[in-house]
């Protein structure tokens, strides 16, 4: 049965797909049995993998009920993908049913037996597709820049995870702040860490150990269809992303190169 695990953060252009599709890429490489899922109406995770959409099937259709979600998932060397596009905009109009916080869990019930695990990238919004993320979701990871204007907003994203454990999914865990262009020689950069440990404790988590360090090869990656740890994976953000899959990973799936 998939752990199934959120990234997630309302404020844009904090780190989301890259981390997203950093833990698709290196849960596989690992041979683990990985889905990805894009609730973005951007489609971002698709593109920074190469996925060329085209007249292809989305996860908007499997929500519509229009296509069964096996037709949508593409497969790539980097993993199973349950791509978007820009018609998943609509979701907050369109999908209106009873219920419909529990769309995304009902249909990745009939193929959560068949991964490891199933990631998540969320849209830079805590709106339905959100909410049907945490709901379905075991765990969440957080990310944000090392920057003060990164913390603003995270009392809402906690009041959104509070009433989702309360409605639909007791269960659901923070798995912890993750810390990008982090560089730990600035004195904002140890401020924002301070401050993010106390938000991590209003979240009953913490702040993840891998800080993720600053590196052009982040932006790069996506315009080669490519996650980072396979376009630079020496660079300095794919070595600290790939401490983040360790820890997702755990001693189910080590590294390859492993002598354990």
């Amino acid at each position: 049965m998939a752990q199934i695990i959120t990234v997630t953060n309302q404020k844009g252009g904090v780190g989301k797909t890259t981390t997203a599709s950093s833990l698709i890429c290196g849960l596989h490489q690992r041979g683990a049995r990985v889905l990805g899922v894009d609730l973005d109406p951007q489609g971002n995770l698709g593109f920074s993998l190469g996925i060329d959409i085209g007249d292809a099937d989305t996860v908007y259709h499997v929500l519509k009920g229009l296509k069964p979600l096996e037709s949508a998932i593409i497969s790539t060397d980097y993993g199973d993908i349950l791509p978007s596009d820009i018609m998943l905009s609509a979701a907050e109009v369109e999908f209106t049913a009873p219920r419909r916080e529990f769309m995304l869990e009902h249909h990745l019930k009939s193929v959560r037996s068949e991964y490891d695990f199933i990631v998540i990238d969320t849209p830079p919004a805590l709106n339905i597709l959100t909410v049907n993320a945490y709901v379905t979701s075991d765990s969440l990871i957080v990310p944000m820049e090392a920057e003060i204007l990164s913390l603003v907003g995270i009392t809402q994203l906690q009041e959104t995870i509070e009433t989702v454990r309360k409605s639909f999914n007791p269960n659901l865990k923070v798995l912890g702040i993750l810390l990008n262009k982090f560089n730990a020689r600035l004195t904002l950069s140890q401020e924002v860490l301070e401050l993010a440990q106390e938000v991590a404790g209003q979240l009953d988590s913490r702040v993840l150990a891998p800080k993720i360090r600053r590196g052009v090869d982040v932006a790069r990656a996506p315009a080669h269809g490519q996650c980072v740890l396979t376009y630079a994976p020496r660079s300095k953000p794919a070595l600290d992303l790939q401490e983040v899959v360790d820890l997702i990973a755990g001693d189910r799936f080590p590294p390859k190169n492993s002598n354990n």
